[in-house]
């Protein structure tokens, strides 16, 4: 059964031996743009290249997220073709525009609400399998997001009289601005632990090599310090760590010699488990301290709900990855960075989780939202046998 919803989003029913409990699979329909002159093919021609093991499917969306929808698809039309009836519904929740508003996924949820559906499990885009999850730990990790960050955006703007360049304030609008900015800088958010985080080092601490794995497990007494480290290691880790916040649009006066009479600057935030948009504003009018910066939450959202790593949601999620994707790879909890059209969510399931069953290189991973998106085709069927 196929239904539109929100205009472009769609949503299929498989009806099961019972309604109760469904499986929610979910992807998006769209794709971030590309720069065509950076990629060494036609990045909507889909082009399959390489040999054996290397043979890759070139295209954007292949990863991120055309590659689990279709993976999706395919999955269900085997066991349909095989005379499969699952043992409850499962739903497949396309969402048509993750990469901007999220509101189609959002339709979707405030759809299955009204009609009384509970997903028992709800599992979306996220962590994939990954190589050297930490320094030192080599074995192949599955990165469970059980959790995403929120996410908000605070506008600063400072003001003046303006007038010509040539006879400038000593605290022109855009050093004011700049100033304030340099303050976020060199006051970042304080690093903690978050207990997803905690979850991931205490379950890769058995596969860590000494002292990393007396570290791992003895969080109590290390925890801290890990807290210190991590940001070092690189932004992935830092954002594990640590509500973080960047400077991402500025803007100031019309002209190169006109005084701007209003500067403004987009701050994106990204939230640990456990800020809120609340106390992250506080924050930042503290660290700036400047009365005349004025701070207005442009829009935001508060992290997620964290979803268990325990109970038969997470077994079956396991067992998956043990069945299909290695049975050395160890299926871990994670808080994931970005958000996702899981989010919307959590208001109907306890058990949501974002997870992209795919093994993939650094390399891979950094193409995402980059050139030369690619996916190696047998990583892409043994996701298939995981959907199954």
């Amino acid at each position: 059964e196929r239904e539109t919803v929100a205009g472009h989003s769609l949503l299929y029913r498989w009806r099961g031996l019972r309604p109760g409990d469904p499986l929610v699979l979910m992807a998006h329909l769209d794709v971030v743009p590309v720069v065509e002159a950076e990629w060494d093919r036609d990045p909507f021609a889909a082009e399959i290249a390489g040999e054996g093991a290397e043979a890759a499917i070139h295209a954007r969306g292949a990863i991120d997220d055309k590659g689990s929808l279709v993976a999706i698809l395919e999955a269900v039309e085997q066991l349909v073709a095989d005379g499969v009836t699952p043992p409850h519904d499962v739903y497949l929740a396309f969402g048509h525009n993750e990469e901007t508003a999220g509101d189609g996924a959002r339709a979707i949820v405030d759809l299955l609400r009204e009609r009384g559906v509970r997903p028992a499990l709800v599992l979306d885009e996220g962590g994939a399998v990954v190589d050297g999850v930490v320094p030192g730990v080599t074995v192949p990790t599955a990165m469970v997001g059980v959790a995403e960050r929120g996410v908000m955006t605070l506008l600063l703007t400072a003001r003046e009289a303006g007038g010509h360049a040539s006879t400038p304030p000593a605290v022109p609008a855009t050093a004011r601005l700049a100033r304030a900015i340099d303050r976020l800088h060199r006051r970042p958010f304080p690093t903690r632990i978050a207990p997803p985080v905690r979850a991931l080092f205490t379950t890769i601490a058995p596969s860590a090599p000494q002292p990393l794995r007396w570290v791992f497990g003895n969080l109590a007494l290390t925890g801290p310090l890990l807290a210190r480290v991590f940001p070092r290691l690189g932004p992935e880790m830092n954002a594990m760590v640590r509500t973080t916040a960047v400077a991402t649009q500025l803007s100031g006066a019309p002209g190169e010699n006109v005084l701007a009479t209003t500067a403004r600057a987009a701050i994106n935030i990204r939230l640990l488990t456990g800020d809120t948009v609340a106390s992250a504003t506080e924050r930042v009018r503290r660290v700036i301290a400047d009365p005349a910066v004025e701070i207005e939450v442009r829009h935001g959202s508060d992290p997620s709900p964290v979803s268990p790593w325990r109970g038969e949601a997470w077994r079956r999620l396991a067992t998956a990855v043990g069945a299909t994707l290695g049975d050395d790879v160890v299926t871990t909890p994670y808080i994931q960075l970005g958000a996702s059209d899981s989010r919307w969510f959590t208001a109907i399931s306890d058990h949501v989780y974002r997870f992209t069953p795919f093994h993939l290189t650094r390399a891979e991973r950094d193409a995402l939202h980059s050139h030369n998106e690619r996916i190696r085709i047998d990583v892409w069927l043994r996701g298939i046998g995981f959907y199954r």
